[in-house]
């Protein structure tokens, strides 16, 4: 049955289950639900589901709570470690599927010896959390062995009861609340830095200094452990919006087929087109572009896409919202470089050339811009949030109602943000720059989609 603990009691389990580990997940395992899967193995991937989240959710409410510099008390940041709470919570009072007439043959879990092929069984138990992993001797004289739960755990089961997709139903719209409550996550704690700032610099802080220490400058960089919390932040938001995300998306298509297109499971596609999502990110971009500095429609710097000779229309398996998020960042900086180097009035603008490599490993797209380069002792900054060369950091007015989406500068939280998914499924983000003329940037994507989420600790 769902937890009949007090709030309070509930809220006392946040620091032990934040010490339970987390269970990575691979862009291959997620695929392999196929794009209708049966209620019984939904019920499988509701259960891994309501297992892992709140162990990620709860680690980042301690970490909110424990953060340096006096950032934990930041109203912005108060509001968010609430949400992250409420969600907590939620989670933990949703009913236990065998309290809703789930039949207890479909709870088996199976977990994977680590290191072998041996698989063996546990039963659902009543608890809440269940640990991610635990230990299991073989013998008298051979050593433990890890195993492990898996997220993709199929079962072969024709028919099931009515419970069983009424339960997955309940479920998906439950972790549907919490996506939609947190929206506004990312903004909401950029708000909360932008406010310790801004107290810093009426109070002449000396946390907040000037880059490569100097005495004026046109922006001020964060403390390192304020930076670091901000990626390991970050990087679990995507893990948790990805699982979240995926499982609704999944359970969708298993009861409405017809309206998921062919080449997707759940929200991965896997025929992404990078020429589609980049045009797309280009056009996007290039508007963005022309509303900001008040030029004419169909005018401003073009971006030409080039293909590899040998790569054709490069097509893999990937997350399309990922990429366009990625590309729309790297777009929106060339842009405004060159926009910003060569004038508003200028006849004509150098174009942004992209050009596509498909290889064994890795898909990697560069995108080179004559707008004038990075100076060298500025190339480590550029990886630091709220780091930026324009006049003052600002959110968009409707910030609060969607995921972070960045005005055309100024925010500092683009490029961090990019390498963080890139990174997500075992690619990288790099720059190259030679001042006084452009930068190239080279995204690298894993086309081998067996890469697990490098969760933070």
């Amino acid at each position: 049955m769902a937890s009949k603990m007090s709030t309070a009691a509930l809220l006392d389990r946040i620091p032990a289950i934040a010490n339970l580990p987390q269970t990575a997940v691979s862009l291959r395992q997620m695929v392999e639900f196929g794009r209708t899967p049966s209620a019984a193995t939904m019920l499988r991937a509701t259960q891994f589901i309501h297992k892992e989240l709140p162990v990620r959710l709860a680690r980042r409410v301690v970490e909110l709570e424990n953060l340096p510099h006096g950032l934990s008390a930041v109203p912005s940041v108060v509001k968010v470690k609430n949400w992250y709470t409420q969600s907590f919570i939620e989670l933990l009072q949703f009913p236990q599927p065998q309290d809703a007439g789930v039949p207890s043959s479909l709870l088996a879990e199976k977990l994977v010896v680590e290191g072998n092929h041996r698989t063996g069984f546990s039963k659902h138990t009543h608890s809440h959390i269940m640990t991610a992993t635990s230990l299991t001797k073989t013998s008298n004289k051979s050593p433990p062995v890890k195993t492990t739960r898996r997220y993709y755990n199929p079962i072969k089961e024709d028919l099931v009861p009515s419970s069983v997709p009424s339960y997955n139903d309940k479920f998906v719209k439950m972790i549907e609340n919490i996506k939609r409550r947190h929206d506004p996550v990312a903004t909401t704690l950029a708000q909360g830095i932008i406010e310790l700032k801004d107290t810093w610099r009426k109070t002449n802080n000396p946390l907040l200094r000037f880059p490569n220490g100097a005495n004026a400058g046109p922006s001020k960089l964060l403390p390192v452990e304020v930076q670091s919390f901000l990626d390991r932040f970050y990087m679990s938001r995507i893990g948790i919006r990805m699982l979240i995300g995926q499982h609704v998306a999944l359970a969708k298509s298993a009861t409405n087929p017809s309206a998921t297109p062919e080449e997707y499971v759940g929200i991965i596609c896997t025929k992404t087109s990078v020429r589609r999502v980049a045009m797309e990110a280009a056009d996007n971009a290039r508007q963005v572009c022309q509303d900001t500095y008040g030029l004419f429609a169909g005018s401003g710097p073009d971006i030409r896409l080039v293909f590899a000779p040998e790569a054709g229309d490069v097509e893999f398996m990937y997350v399309p919202s990922h990429l366009h998020h990625m590309l729309f960042e790297l777009f929106k900086n060339s842009l405004r470089a060159v926009v910003e180097r060569h004038g508003v009035d200028a006849d004509a603008y150098p174009e942004i050339r992209v050009v596509v490599a498909a290889g064994k490993e890795d898909i990697t797209i560069k995108i080179s811009d004559e707008g004038g380069g990075i100076p060298r002792s500025g190339m480590p900054l550029i990886w630091t949030y709220m780091y930026t060369t324009a006049e003052k950091p600002e959110l968009e007015d409707d910030y609060n109602r969607s995921d972070f989406r960045a005005p055309m500068a100024g925010f500092g939280y683009g490029l961090p943000l990019s390498r963080l998914y890139a990174r997500y499924f075992g690619g990288d983000l790099r720059l190259i720059s030679m001042e006084g003329y452009g930068t190239d940037a080279y995204l690298h994507l894993s086309r081998l989609s067996n890469s697990e989420e490098p969760l933070p600790s």
